[in-house]
């Protein structure tokens, strides 16, 4: 079935709605109530932008989007839809799925280093006041002016550490740094690292180009890249973070490609509530100018949420492809949300599209979908295409097939420790302590031989006397060792270092 026409979403009234490629990149939203058919319309657009060749990145949050790897089943309900919407050339078929899982658990380990994040995203994910953020900035320009790498969180706790111990030295060149603040961060990152963060955090970093490859099937199809993300959610801010992350990282690499036939990328960012909830200004303003600009390199941003409401309003005035499933109107913020969305649509005449909002069936959604110009199309009550993958997850041996594989089988399993900010501090704090032990052994030797001389009267004869030769003796004893250990104490680190 070709995708050369756009991506065929349902049909609205007499017609067929299909998704124009060339305004898949001005970003989209599908949101409606629990229970409703989001799942179904995020897995139909997958698989019609995987058939485009368009590679594809989704959070699979209630972990069951792995069975778009696998070819679907017949049903006597999915054959009378396809028949209602008038779909030709209907096969069931697999796609192309690589997983992903920040913990490694379940998918390739997806890691990136505490510099690739920066002090504003962490900040937010370990929860900072702006007494503390502070501190993190200070902690990462001195990484940068001493050229130390901050890889995960023990160059990040080492530098910390330092800090602290040389609080006069730093408020002399960074400004102050609080001892009580410092352990607060220090107590964020053990949180953290309890529940599991700290295995994204290190090398090999994730390549982003892994993410925009086709499959070599023959098809040309896009890969399908999933975030098991079922456990993530009990860490929903280090999930919001990693979208963050991910999201401006692709802005900030991605060459500028203006406006292409068809995307390059498309990512599905489920639970989108999670992206904004708390979140400072400085971040939703972040996030915003991200959104408006990454299509100019060609990537598609589709936000999946219950409800509209959960979108800050300067992002979602900027998401041209709308899938509005059914709302409830329980509360005073629920009646808002159906009122939202229904204004944000370009009006039909034939509909009432804000109570047409509460009638929607499962696997119905008021649609409306850029047109040429980059217009939005009239808003359509559309029934929802069947996908041709599976319906629900993939089973435990058909993911591990899928791992077993997959191109990047063992590229990103094993972590790798290279010299960084911890090492470069141990080693310098080693040297240090053996400076200052050989100091202070000298500074004892000089103390015992003055007591010495003030204890025994200096006789005329040339002849050593006993106490005299015990004295040398010990003289060049205490020399030769204090030798030894400064000689150790350097190679010990210039080999640490190495």
């Amino acid at each position: 079935m070709s995708e050369q026409a756009g991506i065929l979403i349902g049909k609205g009234g007499n017609q067929q709605v299909k998704l124009n490629l060339r305004f898949a990149n001005r970003h989209g939203l599908i949101a409606g109530a629990t229970g409703t058919g989001k799942t179904v319309s995020l897995q139909a657009l997958a698989e019609g932008f995987s058939r485009a060749g368009v590679p594809v990145f989704m959070a699979d949050i209630k972990g069951d989007l792995t069975g778009i790897s696998q070819a679907g089943t017949a049903h006597p309900k999915v054959e009378e839809r396809v028949a209602s919407i008038g779909i030709e050339q209907f096969k069931f078929e697999a796609y192309p799925s690589i997983l992903w899982d920040l913990s490694g658990q379940q998918g390739h380990p997806i890691r990136a280093t505490v510099s690739d994040i920066g002090p504003l995203l962490l900040s937010r994910l370990l929860e900072l006041n702006d007494t503390q953020e502070g501190l993190l900035n200070i902690a990462f320009k001195f990484a940068d002016d001493e050229g130390m790498l901050l890889l995960d969180f023990k160059d990040l706790r080492s530098i910390l550490k330092h800090m602290g111990e040389n609080a006069q030295d730093f408020q002399n060149a960074y400004g102050n740094v609080s001892a009580a603040s410092i352990g607060a961060i220090q107590r964020r990152l053990l949180v953290l690292e309890q529940q599991g963060a700290e295995s994204f955090f290190g090398e090999p970093a994730l390549d982003l180009w892994d993410f925009i490859r086709t499959a070599p099937n023959g098809y040309g199809y896009g890969n399908i890249n999933i975030l098991m993300a079922d456990k993530l959610m009990m860490t929903p801010r280090l999930y919001a973070t990693f979208l963050l992350w991910l999201l401006s990282e692709l802005f900030e690499n991605l060459p500028e490609v203006g406006d292409l036939d068809k995307p390059r990328l498309v990512f599905f960012f489920d639970e989108a509530h999670l992206l904004f909830n708390d979140a400072p200004k400085a971040l939703v303003d972040k996030v915003e100018q991200v959104v408006r600009l990454i299509r100019s390199k060609g990537v598609g941003v589709y936000f999946i949420t219950q409800n509209p409401l959960d979108i800050p309003d300067s992002i979602l005035g900027q998401l041209g492809n709308r899938i509005q499933h059914a709302l409830r109107a329980f509360t005073p913020r629920d009646q808002k949300a159906v009122k939202a969305a229904a204004d944000t649509f370009r009006a039909n005449p034939e509909l009432d599209t804000a109570e047409v909002i509460m009638e929607l069936g499962v696997g119905e959604a008021l649609v409306s979908v850029l047109e040429e110009k980059g217009i939005p199309s009239i808003v359509q009550r559309t029934l929802i295409r069947p996908p041709q993958s599976r319906i629900g997850p993939a089973t435990a041996e058909e993911r591990a097939n899928l791992i077993r594989q997959s191109p990047f089988a063992g590229r990103y399993d094993k972590m790798i420790d290279r010299e960084s900010a911890h090492e470069i501090l141990q080693a310098r704090a080693e040297k240090q302590a053996a400076e200052l032990a050989s100091a202070s052994q000298a500074k004892e030797f000089e103390k015992a031989a003055r007591r010495y001389e003030a204890a025994n009267t200096p006789r005329p004869s040339n002849r050593q006397t006993l106490g005299e030769t015990i004295v040398k003796s010990a003289a060049r004893s205490i020399s030769s060792n204090l030798g030894k250990q400064i000689v150790r104490g350097i190679l010990g680190s210039l080999f640490k270092g190495r």
